[in-house]
């Protein structure tokens, strides 16, 4: 476990001071976005953050030691991304809202992410008072979903024939394909997943075959013309 999760206790606030409040558990690898939304949420009556988490895996941990609101997760993370973190908190906790908050384009993880059990998604750029909003929403055990993302969640329902090759793969081939579109060589992608590189290897392999590409430079041109980056 990392630091920040060893550490949670002191970040903690007093419960019996805060009976009535969201208590919002925040997984964001990078420590000045995590303060930032501390200091957002400190500015409501009913929303705070109880505890953070610097990747998928504390997030998991901290998940498991006590009662949580709303989990509040990052898509890209070291040890366990986004994506992975909200389907294993589902499983477990089924019941408790995930809200994503992403600095990717609600059209490139949106819909993934609410089909795998997010109660809402949201991209980094949105307003202060949109976040505040989302959390007290999920909260209640509605969705949070943007205009934008309500038409593609009606687009999604299309025929897959009607969809685009990248809508029609797994969401693990989606990941391998975003970092290799992404100029990672299939050992990075490894790295960056936590795979083995045959395993990598083997998912490429299958994107070409899926998207009837035929070389790792065509999975890069396809990803890069249709805003795929990660």
């Amino acid at each position: 476990m990392s630091s920040t999760a060893n550490n949670n206790e002191k970040h903690n606030v007093n419960y019996s001071e805060m009976a009535e409040k969201i208590h919002v558990l925040i997984a964001d690898d990078h420590a000045i976005v995590r303060q930032g939304l501390r200091l957002i949420l400190s500015e409501t009556d009913d929303l705070v953050v109880a505890g953070e988490a610097e990747d998928g895996a504390d997030a998991i941990v901290l998940a498991r030691q006590q009662a949580w609101d709303v989990f509040l997760l990052d898509v890209t993370m070291p040890n366990r991304d986004g994506i992975d973190t909200l389907k294993q908190l589902k499983k477990e906790f089924p019941r408790s809202p995930v809200l994503i908050l992403s600095m990717h384009p609600e059209e490139q993880f949106a819909v993934r992410a609410l089909k795998a059990g997010a109660s809402g998604y949201l991209n980094k750029q949105s307003a202060p008072e949109q976040l505040v909003t989302a959390i007290r929403q999920v909260a209640t055990g509605k969705k949070y979903v943007s205009a934008a993302v309500a038409q593609q969640l009606a687009n999604a329902i299309s025929d897959d024939s009607d969809k685009p090759p990248h809508e029609r793969i797994t969401d693990r081939e989606y990941q391998v394909l975003s970092l290799i579109a992404s100029g990672k060589t299939l050992t990075q992608v490894a790295e960056t997943l936590n795979l083995g590189v045959a395993t990598v290897s083997t998912y490429r392999a299958r994107l070409l075959e899926k998207m009837g590409l035929r070389s790792t430079a065509e999975l890069i041109r396809y990803g890069l013309e249709n805003g795929l980056v990660e």
